[in-house]
């Protein structure tokens, strides 16, 4: 596998596995990669030639006390398992690379950003709208995956993409989970153990919320209840529980179509995320 760092090694790396016509999937990433981000990168082997993969831990998507000196980096454990799992290119670039001096760009996209995390979270979404689309000019692939997890990430992504012409396919992977239904995240190495027991209560509360209203269950008491079981489990606050349309993320009141259940709650100083769709039982 090789390994590019600055802008120039990229441009050659990249030309040299498109030769013979052969085509290039992007895994971005920000590293301390897992079973998710692996299943991301088996994905693209299946729909490209070549898959580049990029670790980046971008300082444009943290808000103001959140993790960002504290976000885990483990590159040579990241190289290693992109490396077995027959990753061509790893493009792990410094700061400086993406945004050098005098940097004043930022890509911004309204609708599917606002609510939910991006409620939360004010600037996160531009912070990611603006480096996946340097990743998409840098790398120029052919095809780009992402993991469903992030939902309102990729739905964000889509748009750009979209709005402004970028050529990838935009893949979404559905979610990896633990045993215990757990949705794998970086973040879950900050849950102390009692922490990680009692975080299972996401996941569970979220089926349970989609098995009421798939069966026809009133949208709101399904939301109520699904929040009331998550400050029982042990969760400190409960940012959004909320019914979206899967497309738009437009809010859902009935279930008329497709739509997805998306939440965010804090357990501990961790905050995890989770998400599944919901669709009529009938």
């Amino acid at each position: 596998m090789q390994i590019a760092r600055r802008i120039e090694d990229l441009r050659e790396a990249t030309a040299t596995l498109r030769e013979n016509g052969k085509t290039l999937a992007l895994v971005p990433t920000m590293g301390a990669l897992h079973a998710g981000h692996m299943a991301l990168v088996a994905r693209a082997r299946e729909v490209a030639d070549h898959v580049v993969a990029s670790i980046f831990v971008n300082p444009a998507q943290f808000g103001e006390g959140e993790d960002f000196d504290a976000y885990p980096r483990h590159e040579e454990a990241d190289r290693e398992m992109l490396e077995t799992a027959a990753c061509a290119l790893l493009w792990a670039p410094s700061p400086d690379q993406v945004y050098p001096v005098g940097y004043a760009t930022t890509v911004s996209v309204t609708g599917v950003s606002e609510g939910l995390c991006g409620g939360s979270r004010p600037g996160h979404f531009d912070g990611v709208a603006t480096v996946v689309a340097k990743l998409f000019n840098q790398v120029r692939p052919d095809i780009a995956l992402f993991g469903e997890k992030d939902y309102q990430q990729l739905a964000v992504i889509r748009r750009m993409a979209r709005d402004l012409d970028f050529d990838p396919d935009i893949i979404g992977v559905p979610t990896v989970r633990e045993a215990d239904g757990l949705a794998l995240s970086s973040r879950n190495a900050y849950l102390s153990d009692d922490e990680r027991a009692r975080a299972v209560a996401l996941p569970d509360a979220l089926g349970e919320a989609a098995g009421a209203i798939a069966s026809g269950g009133n949208v709101g008491e399904a939301l109520i209840a699904a929040k009331a079981r998550l400050f029982e489990a042990g969760f400190a606050a409960v940012d959004y529980v909320e019914l979206r349309d899967a497309d738009t993320l437009a809010p859902v009141a009935r279930l008329d179509r497709p739509a997805r259940l998306l939440a965010a709650a804090r357990i501990g100083k961790t905050r995890l995320i989770d998400n599944i769709a919901v669709d009529s039982a009938g």
